[in-house]
């Protein structure tokens, strides 16, 4: 914690964060959307979660290339390796510790509980995905939602709730259970995790750059035009970038896990059909849509990113928001608010802090596929 809560350090976080925050909000209304539009239209899905990934890695290891050039420049190669290393230690220790115990965690904290029909519906999706090993199907209390999760010491895990067992059709279970079976063979939970571990390192790296700028006495030397001044100066304003550079490796983080989630929902789709994955989507989103305090359960939850279903305004307002509210969405004409929702405006700058895309957005994706899924897991 001495990295951060001292008064210079916490003044450069806060300008460090306008500057972020400045350059996410132009790249998000503005580029975001533009850039978005020409990778849709020029590449696959799979050519854009590589080509997502990779911008990602690289612009974290330049970061992190040129902050350790210059503290390697202003202080021994021995030293700066050790600051270095010390920071991405502590980045991974904290990370591979949560990593390790959020299965624990969760199946605490939501009570979960192994089910035995839904279980044999988890094993007849996996044969169809070619899993060899099933997952373990668990059932949690809560508004109608479904996550996937595990490491390799507690195994594999898909949860369902008990408000999605109410209103789902069986056809509409396989599909959600689908989508969570292709994140487990996709193996997303590693892969975001080391995404993640990027801007991460960035974050903690830029906060450690102004710390030593200002213990170091370079700043205030600087002020007063003595020797040295110009190298604390330096270490602040890397630091400051070094933070900013974070927060857009982190929107371009999110951009690639909703690229997963699009292709989640293609493994959902093959396990059952198109159609099927579109009622599910549509059924789930107009549950939450007609149901505030649902909202809020998603809205507050700490593994939201896990959901199949995480709340976003990015929706516009579809037409049934404006129809009288049926209780039981298993009455709606679910083939009608699918085709609502395809017609529905997505445009909401909200979209590219999300770990989701929006729902009207995954419904027509899955009009677009044609089946190569199992050549490209």
């Amino acid at each position: 914690m001495w990295l951060i809560y001292d008064p210079f350090t916490m003044i450069s976080l806060i300008l460090a964060y306008i500057v972020g925050f400045t350059i996410l909000l132009f790249a998000a209304g503005y580029l975001a959307p533009r850039v978005a539009r020409k990778f849709t239209n020029k590449f696959s899905l799979q050519a854009s979660m590589i080509i997502i990934g990779l911008i990602i890695i690289v612009a974290g290891f330049a970061g992190v290339g040129i902050t350790a050039y210059l503290l390697a420049s202003l202080f021994s190669v021995e030293d700066a390796t050790g600051l270095i290393t010390s920071i991405i230690l502590m980045v991974l220790v904290l990370n591979i510790i949560s990593y390790l115990v959020s299965p624990l965690t969760i199946n605490i904290m939501y009570g979960a509980k192994r089910n035995a029909q839904l279980q044999e519906l988890v094993n007849d999706v996996a044969r169809k995905l070619g899993f060899s090993k099933p997952p373990k199907a668990v059932l949690v209390n809560g508004p109608p939602n479904a996550f996937a999760y595990g490491n390799f010491l507690s195994g594999k895990y898909v949860a369902v709730t008990t408000g999605l067992m109410e209103i789902a059709t069986t056809d509409e279970l396989k599909a959600i259970i689908g989508h969570e079976l292709g994140h487990h063979r996709h193996k997303d939970n590693t892969i975001m995790l080391f995404m993640g571990l990027i801007p991460s390192l960035l974050y903690f790296m830029g906060v450690f750059l102004m710390r030593v700028g200002f213990i170091s006495g370079y700043a205030r030397a600087y002020a007063n035009k003595r020797r040295g001044g110009e190298g604390g100066l330096l270490l602040v304003i890397v630091g400051v970038l070094a933070v900013a550079l974070s927060f857009i490796v982190q929107v371009l983080v999110l951009a690639f896990s909703r690229l997963r989630e699009y292709y989640a929902d293609s493994a959902g789709a093959f396990a059952t059909s198109s159609r099927s994955m579109q009622r599910a989507l549509a059924r789930i989103h107009l549950y939450y849509n007609t149901n505030r305090l649902a909202r809020e359960v998603v809205a507050s939850s700490k593994i939201k990113a896990l959901f199949i279903y995480a709340f976003t305004e990015a929706y516009a307002n579809p037409f049934y928001r404006h129809q009288p509210i049926d209780r039981d969405i298993r009455n709606i004409d679910v083939d009608k608010v699918v085709e609502e929702l395809k017609k529905t405006r997505t445009e909401d700058i909200s979209e590219f802090f999300s770990t989701h895309p929006p729902i009207p957005k995954r419904i027509r994706f899955l009009d677009t596929l044609v089946f190569h899924y199992m050549e490209a897991p």
